[in-house]
C-alpha cells in the first residue's frame, strides 16, 4: 500500500488532469484528492463486520458503493477505475483483469465550502438549510427499499447483533478511549432497553419504518448544494443500512449535538418529524443516539491500530473517540 500511495501521489498517475494530489486516510480507505476528482481505494482490511481482504471483494464493494450512493447523489459517483502497473509504477486507468492490482471509486470533488459540517462550523447553518436536509431525508426514507427481507433487521434480537458487536470490539480500548465504568454503564443500559421495549421495535416494523437507509449519516457526508447531495453511505455490510429510519436521522442529530448544535438538532428533528409523520418516539430516538455515538467512538478507536496513521493523528483520534463515548454516557444519564 505504501508503494502504491507513493506512486499515486504523482499527478501523472491519475486519469484526469490535475496539478495537485493529496491523501486522506480513514480506517478503511485511502482517499486521493485531486483538483476536480476524488479516488477512494479500499484498504485490504478485515474487521469481521467489514471484509476488504481480497481484490475480488474490493472490486465488488467499489461497484456497490457507486450503486448505493447514486440514490442520494446521482451526479457525484462517476464509476470505478482500476489500479494497475505501467512502466513499473502504479497508475489509475483501464487495464486487463490480470494486470489489475486494485480498484478505486471515482467521484467528483465536492466543494468543501458547501459541506454541512463546514457551514455549521462557520456559524452559517440556517433553519432553511436544516429544513432542506430534513425534507430530502424524509423523502428518501419514504421511498427507500423495504419489505420482508429488510424488515427482519428491525427486530430487537437482530439489531442487538450490532450493539453486541460494538461492545465486543470496543472492549480492548477500555482504559484507552473509554473508561471501564462508562463502558459497563452503556452496555447495561443498552441491554435493558431491549428487554423493556420489544413491543416498540415490533411496532416500528408494522409501521413500515425499517428501510434500506444510508447508515453513516453525519454532517461530513452532506453537501448543501442545489439539490442537496448525501454521499458515502455504508456499502460494506447490509445490516448497517437495513434499519429503522429513526436510526438514520438519530445519527445526524447526534453529530450536531456532539458539536454543540443542540438547537440545530432540535430544529432538524422538528421538520423531519413532521415530514416523516413520526409520533412520540423520543425514547427510541435516544436509544439510537447512544448507539450512533458509541459507533463513532469505536470507529475513531480503530485508528489507533492503523500503522499508516501517524502518532499525532492517532492521539487526536483517541481524544475524539473519548468525546463520543462521553456523549453516549450523557445520553443515558438523561433517562
Amino acid at each position: 500500500m505504501n508503494a502504491m500511495l507513493e506512486d499515486l501521489l504523482d499527478p501523472a498517475s491519475l486519469p484526469d488532469p490535475t496539478r495537485t494530489v493529496s491523501v486522506v486516510h480513514t480506517h478503511i480507505s485511502m482517499v486521493l484528492v485531486a483538483d476536480e476528482y476524488v479516488y477512494k481505494i479500499k484498504k485490504p482490511v478485515n474487521f469481521g463486520f467489514l471484509d476488504f481482504s481480497t481484490l475480488e471483494k474490493r472490486a465488488y464493494y467499489c461497484r456497490r458503493e457507486v450503486e448505493l450512493n447514486r440514490r442520494l447523489s446521482q451526479d457525484l459517483y462517476l464509476g470505478v477505475v482500476q489500479v494497475g502497473m505501467r512502466a513499473g509504477r502504479h497508475v489509475l486507468g483501464d487495464f486487463p483483469a490480470d494486470e489489475t492490482v486494485d480498484y478505486a471509486v471515482r467521484m467528483k470533488r465536492i466543494p468543501e465550502s458547501l459541506l454541512m459540517k463546514r457551514i455549521f462550523e462557520e456559524g452559517l447553518l440556517s433553519r432553511a438549510d436544516l429544513d432542506r436536509v430534513a425534507r430530502v431525508l424524509a423523502r428518501f426514507h419514504r421511498t427507500a427499499a423495504g419489505g420482508a427481507q429488510i424488515e427482519v433487521f428491525g427486530k430487537p434480537e437482530a439489531f442487538r447483533v450490532n450493539t453486541d458487536e460494538n461492545f465486543e470490539q470496543v472492549e480492548r480500548f477500555v482504559g484507552k478511549t473509554i473508561d471501564e465504568k462508562a463502558f459497563v454503564a452503556i452496555r447495561e443500559w443498552t441491554n435493558r432497553f431491549y428487554e423493556g421495549n420489544e413491543a416498540l421495535f415490533l411496532q416500528r416494523i408494522r409501521e413500515g419504518r425499517i428501510r434500506d437507509c444510508h447508515g453513516d449519516l453525519h454532517m461530513e457526508h452532506i453537501c448543501l448544494s442545489d439539490p442537496v447531495s448525501v454521499f458515502d453511505c455504508i456499502e460494506f455490510n447490509d445490516r448497517f443500512r437495513y434499519s429503522d429510519t429513526l436510526a438514520d436521522i438519530a445519527f445526524l442529530m447526534m453529530d450536531l449535538e456532539y458539536r454543540g448544535g443542540n438547537d440545530h438538532a432540535a430544529s432538524l428533528w422538528e421538520c423531519y418529524r413532521d415530514e416523516a409523520h413520526e409520533g412520540e418516539v423520543e425514547n427510541l430516538l435516544r436509544f439510537y443516539k447512544v448507539y450512533r455515538a458509541f459507533v463513532r467512538g469505536k470507529v475513531n478507536s480503530f485508528q489507533l491500530d492503523d500503522r499508516q496513521i501517524s502518532a499525532p493523528v492517532k492521539d487526536e483520534a483517541a481524544r475524539t473517540a473519548s468525546r463520543y463515548f462521553r456523549l453516549a454516557l450523557e445520553y443515558i444519564e438523561e433517562t
